[in-house]
């Protein structure tokens, strides 16, 4: 296995430029996740060396639950990893759209793909056919695995991709022109040998949200997250092998992978999940009371839901370690927590923009490192985190491109055009507003019928978490003397507000 552990020291007398050079943790040419770690830890596990717990614990709530070691997790994925390289045909490089629920299969699929050396394209289910024709289009992806709820999805946009080869249903039922994922596996050899993968190999790609354009591709490479992470499952979420860790993320976000996956497993601890098909406080508190659970990571937007109920009559018994990420976290809030159930929130915070040369060399300003977050210092010198200053919203948790929104409600007759920016929100951090023209035929309408059409129209055409939870209809947008739209101006007008 790599040498994952050792970083060099930072000093604070450095410059910048000194702890770029001095910082280089010790990576090597080749390097495999599933391989180099996954089955390191199966080797371990034989010699009696890690605890009892399974690498994977998946329940369903009605009762169903899966308890995979790291041995079964490497049987199982190498047998998938069969499905990709045999029935599907794909080699080293091709590319895979997984869009699952929580569910066993997309961790199987993430390893087999490791195992492949295919990248791995997650979506969110709540992508509509069109994000899904423009993942398959601009990735040019030769196969996409997903369920009986968003099939009919790819299938109205299929003929439209023809890099698309291969479609994989993972169903107890079949479905014309699909592979049937489980009838696949079953009959799949256990043997495979993992394929060479060079450090900075693609891993995987996600689509994240820009401020001018469609979706953008991310690429991380086998190191960037399978070596890049040890600090984070060791640091942060503070796991060992002998702990139980739950993110409760969904699969089609980057989180997913970051703390359900690579930050865990490097550590050897037990990654659990609940199926949970929509977001449920009263779940979440059973689970903790009722499972061995130590670590628990999930978004402010939930521990602000967390504290609005009464949380003295559970006992977490096993919790010891709780942390959140994607935006800050009121005070009030961990003042509520910590009170109702002893622990803190330890919040993780990062710059996405770091692993961009580009976008690193732009926030050098002289010796300042101008990170484009806003910020506060209080009376006894702490500074506390407010949020992005840029144009992206991050709404509890969803990172949102304004042009994605301002596009699909301009595809209505009643929209001239719009500007959609960050509000703040009590319990979300940030919610989705848009500023609105209408044209003159719809200029009289009543404002909260028409707010209501509009937000359903949104929701048809892009993903429903982005539709604007707040609207106002205006005469004319702030624009600059080039005509462009002043975001800014609009966005520090609701951000004064609060």
């Amino acid at each position: 296995m790599a040498n994952t552990s050792r970083y060099y020291p930072v000093h604070a007398s450095l410059t910048y430029e000194a702890i770029k050079q001095q910082y280089r943790p010790e990576v090597p040419e080749y390097f495999n996740f599933a391989k180099d770690v996954l089955d390191r830890w199966t080797s371990v596990e034989k010699e009696g060396k890690r605890s009892k717990n399974p690498a994977l614990w998946w329940v369903d709530g009605a009762g169903a639950e899966v308890r995979w070691s790291f041995e079964e997790l490497g049987v199982l994925s190498r047998k998938v990893a069969n499905v990709l390289s045999d029935a599907c045909s794909l080699q080293q490089g091709d590319r895979v759209i997984l869009i699952l629920p929580r569910i066993p299969e997309w961790w199987l699929v993430n390893v087999a793909c490791m195992r492949t050396g295919t990248v791995l394209i997650p979506g969110t289910q709540q992508l509509t056919a069109k994000d899904i024709l423009h993942r398959l289009q601009k990735s040019q992806a030769k196969c996409i695995i997903t369920d009986d709820s968003v099939a009919p999805a790819v299938d109205s946009v299929g003929a439209e991709c023809q890099s698309l080869k291969f479609k994989l249903l993972v169903s107890e039922g079949h479905r014309e022109g699909w592979l049937n994922f489980k009838d696949l596996l079953k009959n799949a050899p256990s043997d495979h040998h993992c394929v060479s993968t060079k450090c900075q190999d693609p891993m995987a790609i996600y689509f994240t949200s820009g401020t001018t354009g469609s979706p953008k591709m991310a690429e991380h490479s086998h190191s960037s997250y399978g070596i890049g992470l040890t600090a984070s499952g060791r640091y942060w979420l503070d796991l060992t092998s002998s702990d139980i860790f739950w993110n409760t993320s969904d699969t089609g976000w980057a989180k997913s992978a970051w703390s359900s996956i690579f930050s865990p497993w490097i550590q050897g601890a037990c990654v659990f999940v609940h199926k949970m098909p929509h977001f449920d406080p009263s779940i979440v508190f059973e689970s903790l009371s009722r499972f061995p659970i130590t670590v628990f990571c999930s978004p402010p937007t939930a521990y602000r839901m967390f504290v609005q109920h009464k949380l003295s009559s559970y006992t977490f018994k096993s919790l010891r370690h709780c942390v959140s990420a994607g935006e800050p976290i009121n005070a009030d809030v961990m003042g509520e927590w910590k009170a109702q159930t002893g622990l803190d929130i330890h919040e993780g915070y990062g710059q996405t923009e770091t692993d961009d040369p580009e976008k690193t060399e732009a926030t050098i300003r002289g010796d300042f490192y101008v990170t484009g977050d806003r910020g506060i210092m209080d009376e006894d010198g702490y500074f506390w985190f407010v949020g992005r200053a840029d144009d992206v919203i991050n709404s509890a948790g969803y990172r949102i491109g304004p042009f994605e929104v301002e596009s699909a409600l301009v595809e209505h007759p009643a929209v001239v055009e719009s500007a959609v920016v960050s509000s703040p929100d009590p319990i979300r951090g940030e919610v989705v507003k848009a500023f609105v023209v209408l044209t003159s035929d719809y200029a009289s309408h009543d404002p909260e019928k028409m707010m209501k059409e509009l937000q359903d129209h949104v929701k048809k055409v892009t993903a429903p978490y982005k539709y604007p939870r707040k609207m106002e209809f205006v005469q004319q947008l702030p624009k600059t003397i080039s005509g462009k739209i002043r975001r800014n101006e609009l966005r520090q007008k609701e951000w004064r507000k609060d």
